[in-house]
């Protein structure tokens, strides 16, 4: 038996939680179940609690930084787990993935430049380009008997017709759950090296694989990416870290990293909050037991998921999750309009998801929906949804 208890609900009303508190302020009713945001409802590890507590019993917040153990302990994650080893010289701290992407846009392109984006795609992709004033050329993924694909004649077609000079990559894919193969990323590499196309890949879910899949960071695929290809990562979905804002980029390339510096400087951006650092570390030194009990635990709410979909809630599709904790949910079978089915799931199944079209307009009569939660809760919402569809 685990000694970690996912099971236990960890009261996060009037906590100042975006899921729970702040309907009204996003325009939804209140009394819905919150499964939107990609945040998990499970405590952090003891270790990064407790790592925690001793910061704050030391009782001074001043400025703070990181020394070489740090950095170690980035790159050692992700050659331990994932079998690359970035260059620890090739980090650089950021305030979360979200804003590591606005400075690699601003960093990377100009004012009207041409930006590629997969849609249906986490939503910040393409809003982050239009809010800097770059262009989005659409390179929309294929979806094909309940599966996504890269198209990869489309793509070629954009950065050429295009002059594109900069992709953002989604690894694994939120919110089709995708996780991309080796060969998938080997052709999206090859492309980009040919035209010289700088890829930004967020791969902030490559913790969360399921079954007998495996995540492929970009950067492994080809040594000659590591001249085009910045790599976006965070402990925060994989710890449930995201409000103590830390994210770690990789850049192997000098000159992009010089150009990403320079964007962070002009930011006014200096050092990262203490809480946040002390954080990272301990969850990727100490947080890998954890992890192994999580993965099992949310390896079992995707069964459930895809035994309640198949025996109670035909016609609705769910996409197969091959990772990240976000499943995708076809609701095109049920013969509504977006918004008829928007109103199905808010007024009467009383569930809180995130309305496909948030993601791009392919991900029109669609739902995104998180199941990092106790395994009571995601019952309750696939009830809910069951009622409201029969």
């Amino acid at each position: 038996m685990t000694k970690y208890d996912f099971d236990e609900i960890v009261p996060r009303k009037n906590t100042n939680c975006i899921k729970y508190d702040f309907a009204k302020e996003r325009g939804m009713p209140e009394g819905l179940l919150p499964m939107w945001v990609a945040d998990m409802d499970f405590r952090t590890p003891p270790e990064v609690i407790e790592r925690l507590v001793e910061v704050a019993r030391h009782g001074i917040f001043g400025y703070s930084e990181v020394k070489d153990d740090y950095y170690g302990s980035v790159v050692g994650w992700f050659g331990r787990r994932l079998g690359h080893a970035f260059p620890k010289n090739s980090v650089v701290k950021t305030p979360g993935v979200v804003y590591a992407l606005s400075l690699a846009i601003r960093a990377f392109t100009g004012p009207g430049d041409p930006v590629i984006v997969q849609t249906p795609v986490y939503y910040p992709f393409s809003g982050t380009v239009l809010q800097n004033g770059r262009r989005i050329v659409d390179n929309t993924l294929l979806y094909r008997n309940g599966r996504y694909y890269m198209d990869f004649a489309d793509l070629e077609k954009k950065i050429v017709s295009e002059k594109a000079k900069l992709l953002l990559l989604c690894s694994p894919h939120n919110p089709v759950s995708r996780v991309w193969t080796p060969d998938e990323l080997a052709e999206l590499a090859g492309i980009c090296l040919r035209h010289g196309c700088l890829i930004v890949s967020d791969e902030i879910h490559c913790d969360f694989v399921f079954g007998d899949r495996r995540h492929h960071i970009l950067a492994s695929i080809d040594k000659a990416l590591d001249e085009i290809c910045v790599t976006l990562t965070a402990p925060s979905k994989t710890f449930n870290l995201a409000g103590l804002q830390i994210s770690n980029v990789f850049l192997p390339n000098p000159e992009l990293k010089r150009l990403f510096k320079a964007e962070i400087t002009r930011s006014g951006f200096s050092q990262l909050n203490a809480m946040g650092l002390a954080a990272c570390q301990a969850a990727y030194d100490h947080g890998e037991p954890w992890l192994a009990a999580l993965l099992e635990y949310l390896e079992a709410n995707l069964a459930l998921c895809e035994s309640f979909f198949r025996d109670r809630l035909a016609p609705l599709r769910l996409i197969e999750t091959e990772g990240t904790y976000l499943i995708w949910i076809d609701f095109k079978p049920l013969g509504l309009s977006h918004d008829e089915a928007n109103k199905l799931v808010i007024e009467k199944a009383k569930l809180w998801l995130d309305e496909g079209t948030m993601f791009g307009p392919s991900g029109a009569n669609f739902q995104r929906m998180n199941v990092a939660c106790p395994r009571s809760v995601l019952l309750e919402a696939l009830e809910r949804l069951e009622k409201a569809i029969k």
